[in-house]
């Protein structure tokens, strides 16, 4: 299942426009705030589908019957660009646990690429939600990996994949490569084009390098 947010008119979609726009990004302080912001926004749709269940709450003055959310919620990041959108999901999801995942992208001489894994730090995440975070879903491919590599920790009882800025060619990809398993995608857009470095376009150009400075 693809819940696209950008369709419907919302703050969500304010937010993605400063992301996108090249003057508003020169503020690496605010295009961290906005993705911040934006992954605030995916954790409460994503609250939406979890499970509930009647618990009493003592306050000063009574008895209070509440429907709490009882799922026990992973969440991980694609270093380094999904930092800021993993805080904004952990803001809501405070009591998650946290995983992180060191890839990049190696390039060779003909501008094709490989998605190279460095180091996975996690919990546990069997029979736990597994929510995976990466702010731009280009081919696909990196996201497919780090999931894959993410099973070795167990097996989540269902999985959400969040991504900013998605392009058609990675939503298809991710749609084919799973469409046995329980997963859903969450995106804030879903552009039309890729590059020939598989960047999206329009999209919003490198996250990382926004957020956090150029690298080597």
């Amino acid at each position: 299942m693809v819940h696209d947010l950008g369709k419907e008119n919302s703050l969500l979609n304010y937010f993605l426009g400063e992301l996108r726009d090249e003057n508003i990004q020169k503020d690496s302080m605010r295009f961290r705030r906005n993705l911040e912001r934006v992954g605030e926004i995916f954790a409460y749709e994503i609250s939406k589908t979890l499970e509930y269940a009647a618990t009493e709450v003592q306050t000063p003055l009574g008895i209070a019957s509440m429907q709490l959310p009882i799922n026990k919620i992973v969440l991980s990041t694609v270093l380094r660009a999904g930092l800021p959108m993993h805080q904004g999901l952990l803001n809501y999801f405070d009591r998650a646990e946290n995983a992180f995942i060191s890839a990049y992208r190696k390039y060779h001489n003909d501008n094709h690429f490989t998605i190279e894994f460095e180091h996975i730090s996690s919990p546990n995440i069997d029979n736990k939600i597994l929510i995976l975070i990466d702010p731009m879903l280009a081919t696909g491919a990196s996201l497919a990996l780090a999931y894959e590599a993410m099973l070795d920790q167990g097996a989540p009882k269902h999985t959400h994949l969040v991504a900013a800025i998605a392009s058609k060619e990675g939503v298809a990809f991710i749609r084919k490569k799973f469409s046995d398993i329980n997963i859903t995608l969450w995106v804030g857009a879903i552009d039309d084009e890729l590059t020939s470095k598989s960047y999206i376009v329009p999209g919003l150009g490198d996250a990382g390098d926004l957020a956090f400075g150029s690298k080597e």
